[in-house]
């Protein structure tokens, strides 16, 4: 299997809707989530396909999906990434 390694960040409008969670998450984890403190959320993937990283600002027009997937965070704090369905 080919690894592939992903570095992108997402830049776009403000996310000043609502939280909303249309997708399911599955069982387990597919990397980690960190809050920075200006409120940026960075998603590590971790797996034996693909690695790769996406960060998220806050007037990224997906942030709130992103929230809401990984079940909200804090500045500071790390969580695991459900996968999804």
């Amino acid at each position: 299997m080919k690894r592939v390694v992903a570095l992108l960040l997402i830049i776009g409008l403000p996310a000043s809707a609502q939280t909303l969670q249309q997708d399911c998450r599955g069982p387990g984890s597919i990397g980690t989530a960190v809050m920075s403190a200006d409120g940026t959320i960075t998603l590590n993937f971790t797996g034996p396909i693909m690695h790769g990283v996406l960060a998220y600002r806050r007037d990224n027009p997906q942030y709130a999906r992103i929230l809401s997937h990984i079940g909200g965070i804090q500045p500071g704090q790390k969580k695991p990434v459900p996968p999804w369905c």
